[in-house]
């Protein structure tokens, strides 16, 4: 069940990417959705999850926005493995933790796409992309991510007192 609900929110977080999110962009720059997700689930349920919500997350964006068929899975793959190894120092409480690995993934993404879409094609405007590009999808995400970010540990939360029920069912 909990596996059909991610997928769920995979799917619903990459509508609204494509739809609502771009149509409240400020300035052209939407906030990233898809990365909220990825590192929320990377850090609530641990590497191989992260790592799964990216490879989703980055395919379906892949099919429908990119070039390349892998590109963005690769990167939202890295970035849901890499919060995922912060699974052990997780606090559901705490939402500091979240707030920089959100910043930090998002960071992370808006580089790796500058460097791999821009940089190896010989356009070297990075103080200009960092500026009008990297920083305010970071700040407009982390807007977001006050909001999103407990819906997602509501829904975390209760998958895992599901569990426990059923666990001491058999035991």
């Amino acid at each position: 069940m909990r596996k059909l609900v991610i997928a769920f929110l995979v799917l619903l977080s990459f509508v609204l990417q494509g739809t609502l999110m771009q149509w409240i962009s400020l300035g052209g720059i939407a906030p990233n959705l898809l990365i909220i997700m990825t590192s929320a689930y990377g850090f609530m349920r641990g590497k191989k999850n992260g790592l799964l919500v990216g490879f989703f997350c980055g395919l379906l964006t892949d099919i429908f926005f990119g070039e390349v068929i892998g590109f963005y899975a690769i990167i939202y793959m890295y970035i849901g493995y890499a919060n995922g190894m912060f699974h052990r120092v997780f606090f559901p409480e705490d939402i500091k933790l979240p707030l920089f690995l959100i910043t930090v993934s998002d960071l992370a993404y808006g580089f790796a796409v500058y460097v791999l879409l821009y940089l190896l094609r010989g356009r070297f405007g990075f103080p200009y992309y960092f500026l009008h590009v990297i920083v305010p999808e970071m700040v407009y995400t982390i807007m977001l991510t006050l909001l999103c970010y407990p819906v997602h540990l509501k829904i975390n939360r209760k998958f895992d007192e599901i569990e426990k029920r059923s666990e001491k069912k058999f035991v």
